[in-house]
This record gives structure tokens, sequence and C-alpha cells, in this order.
């Protein structure tokens, strides 16, 4: 499943695959160019105009850099359990030269205590279907501890949609992730709204994205 490096361009970066340019730490994901902008449309619409974002599994760094360059009234502090990606994300931030973006956090999904107390929003984009379903669990059981009430889980990625089929794209990918690695796939929607309602948020607003993707907005409800 791998693909052939360049030395001429930026090259996709998926799980297991990543690329960059020689004396460069910046990792790049081309697919971040197609899908950018209308996640930032997205979340002007959800996020505080000020306040702390916390993103989950960051990986290049691409997006929040975009993100917080439109967004400066907001903080963001970026993570990953990657050593390479963290890397990536600094060398985007000096590049960008964004005083808005925090140093990135080493954080696995799956750990039980984050070094974050408290985050007026959260974001995870294309994390839940590279990883084990550990890391969803993780995800939603940090997330209800730190997110203040009425916070928004903003997720990003191709889900399982209850009484659908697949669509032709996002089934073979589903095919290929489970061919790197059993624990990974695409989610079940309804899957994904019944850890949420445990971990103490409300109903998801789905909305539909370009390339069969789904923005998913779940907001805590109380403060336990």
């Amino acid at each position: 499943m791998s693909q052939s490096k360049s030395t001429t361009g930026p090259q996709p970066w998926t799980a297991g695959d990543e690329w960059k340019q020689p004396g460069q730490a910046r990792l790049f994901a081309p697919a971040t160019l197609r899908n950018r902008d209308a996640i930032l449309a997205v979340l002007r619409d959800i996020l505080p105009a000020r306040g702390f974002v916390l993103e989950v599994a960051s990986g290049s760094g691409e997006h929040i850099v975009h993100v917080a360059a439109a967004l400066p009234g907001l903080t963001f502090q970026p993570s990953d359990p990657s050593a390479e990606a963290l890397a990536s994300i600094a060398a985007w931030t000096r590049d960008q030269d964004l005083r808005n973006v925090l140093p990135p956090l080493r954080i696995d999904a799956t750990a039980d205590n984050w070094p974050v107390d408290r985050a007026d929003a959260i974001l995870c984009i294309n994390m839940i279907h590279i990883a084990p379903w550990a890391a969803t669990e993780g995800l939603f059981r940090n997330a209800g501890r730190i997110l203040r009430v009425g916070g928004p889980l903003y997720l990003y990625g191709p889900f399982r949609r209850p009484g659908r089929d697949l669509e032709p794209g996002n089934a073979a990918f589903d095919e290929s992730l489970r061919e790197r690695n059993a624990e990974w796939g695409l989610r079940g929607l309804d899957a994904v709204e019944a850890l949420a309602k445990g971990a103490g948020f409300g109903e998801a607003q789905v909305i539909e994205m370009p390339a069969n993707n789904l923005s998913v907005v779940l907001r805590k409800l109380d403060g336990n």
C-alpha cells in the first residue's frame, strides 16, 4: 500500500506513509489543501470568538496553522503522539509565524490523563478511522472531562451511516485501512454518537462535507 516517494513535490501523507522534502521537518498532506477551507467554514460557525482550542491528532500540522491564521482571537494547542508529527507541527508554526499556536504536546488519545485541564473547544480531524477504537474511547473520555459546558467537540472524516451503504470511494478506503491494520477502519456514526452520549455530550450536529466526509459537532451538556 505504500506510495512511491518523489523529491519534486509534496506527496500524499496517509497513515504509515509519511513524506517530507529533504532537509525539511514539515510533512505535507495534499488532501488538506482540498478540505481545509470547507472545514474552516464550519469552524467559523461553531468556535467561540476567543478561548483555548485543543487539537487532538494534529498530524502534519497543516490544518491547525490554516485555522489559526484565520481565527487570531483563539489560542490553539496542537498535539500528536508521533515525534515526527510534533516536529512537523512546530515547523509549520514557525514557517507561518503564528503567535496563537502553542508548542505541540505529545498526547496519546488512549491515555487516561491528558496534560490539558480545560478547553473551550476540541478538534479531531481524520483520526478515529486511522486509530484503534480505544483512541476514540479515550478522546470522548478526556473531552468529557476537560471541555467546558457547551464547548464543542469537532470531528471530521468519513463515517459509516445507519441504513446507508458506503460510497464506493469510502468502501475502498475502508478496505485499505483494514489491510494496513485490523483495528482501523471507518466507524459507525451511531456507535460514535452512543459513545458521546455516555461521555456527557448532546445530540450530534452532522454536516455534509466534500468527498463523502462529514463534520460531526458534539457539545458538552453538563459539568460532570
